[in-house]
């Protein structure tokens, strides 16, 4: 079933989502939730999706990169952005346990701010530990598009949105980023910015 996606505005999203217990986890409404949230993030598009963006404060998170999300991007394009497929998963009670010093800079959107996009900061690389669809406890080393994807969504889980963090002369309409950005690298991006 698709969700509905909260708005900027809602409290939700400010908040600080709770952790889920054990037992939760393996209930058949999580497990639903879980499948609810995954056609939710694919049909709207997206690669990933939280529960308070579905309006619910839990510590629940799905990610998928699929190739064809991206099959319009050039090659240099897609290794200045280092993207690559990333498998369907779920992240419950996730823990960034550490993040490198050094930084990128790229456009990110998100569904619950329909229409727009900035430039925000992040860590290249992440190591994140957390809990599966099956309560069992899991470690994600990423880096690149991947490491960028788990740090807004676990964003979300702590009341955070990329515009917290943006660089607030990059902010655009996703119509004026595809016609006037979208194709350029960074540099050519910054300086015109």
């Amino acid at each position: 079933m698709r969700l509905k996606i909260v708005q900027v505005g809602e409290p939700v999203l400010r908040q600080v989502a709770r952790p889920l217990q054990m037992s939760e986890i393996l209930r058949p409404s999580t497990q639903q939730l879980i499948q609810d949230m995954r056609e939710t993030m694919l049909d709207a598009p997206g690669v990933g999706l939280a529960a308070p963006q579905v309006g619910l404060s839990l510590q629940l998170a799905v990610v998928e990169d699929r190739a064809e999300s991206f099959r319009d991007l050039s090659p240099q394009q897609l290794a200045e952005r280092e993207r690559n497929p990333v498998p369907f998963h779920v992240l419950i009670n996730p823990v960034m346990r550490s993040q490198s010093s050094e930084i990128r800079q790229f456009f990110e959107g998100c569904l619950s701010l329909a229409g727009f996009v900035a430039i925000v900061p992040r860590a290249h690389r992440v190591e994140v530990e957390y809990l599966d669809e099956h309560a069992q406890p899991q470690k994600i080393l990423a880096q690149g598009w991947y490491a960028r994807i788990l740090q807004h969504e676990i964003g979300h889980l702590h009341g955070e949105l990329y515009v917290d963090r943006m660089q607030s002369r990059s902010l655009a309409t996703v119509d004026n980023f595809t016609r006037h950005w979208k194709t350029k690298s960074m540099a050519e991006i910054t300086r015109g910015i």
